[in-house]
């Protein structure tokens, strides 16, 4: 099982997966923007995306889980 976390505080400007969704390693996520910078954040392995754990429009911190791969 891979955990995907939020590296910096910022905004869910887009989600581009959805659970259940076969993954493979590099693929966007979800696009985070933070002061006008859009970041792309990607799966960190191959396998399902079983939890997406944000929305768009959330705000996460530093640490939040974003999604489970497994």
């Amino acid at each position: 099982m891979s955990e995907v976390r939020a590296e910096m505080v910022a905004n869910v400007w887009k989600v581009v997966a959805a659970e259940g969704d076969a993954v493979a390693d590099g693929d966007t996520l979800v696009i985070l923007e933070s002061m006008k910078m859009e970041i792309p954040i990607l799966a960190e392995g191959s396998g399902t995306l079983t939890k997406l754990a944000v929305a768009e429009g959330d705000i996460v911190q530093e640490g939040d889980l974003i999604a489970l791969i497994e």
